[in-house]
């Protein structure tokens, strides 16, 4: 039995709305985090990033980065310094994030990634 669609959201984000309706319109089975009032841990962030195979500061946002003052050299040695930082201060992780059935994981910007996520 596969497990449900999860989506990280910020429900401020329209991006993040977008992708909650194109998921209501296919009747999806999904399950929502709001990733700021539930913080990812650095394990959950760690088993996200291997997923999509990037590192952490490739899904960060870059104003809300600068924002709250987080200036980490970006490069293997800095790696959990990030993780930690991203779980400390969730604003700056790119939204929404979406894990499909298959363990798929992806940034759901724009249409042609969240389709491939949507069943």
């Amino acid at each position: 039995m596969s497990q449900p669609i999860e989506i990280w959201i910020n429900p401020a984000c329209s991006k993040c709305r977008t992708a909650q309706q194109a998921l209501d319109e296919a009747g999806a089975d999904y399950v929502v985090r709001r990733y700021l009032d539930e913080p990812p841990t650095v394990a959950e962030l760690t088993e996200v990033l291997n997923r999509m195979g990037l590192e952490p500061w490739d899904i960060t946002r870059p104003k809300e980065t600068h924002d709250a003052g987080i200036e980490i050299p970006k490069d293997a040695d800095h790696r959990n310094e990030w993780l930690i930082a991203m779980s400390a201060n969730p604003m700056i992780i790119q939204r929404p994030i979406i894990t499909a059935t298959d363990g798929t994981t992806v940034i759901a910007r724009d249409p042609d990634t969240l389709d491939s996520v949507i069943p």
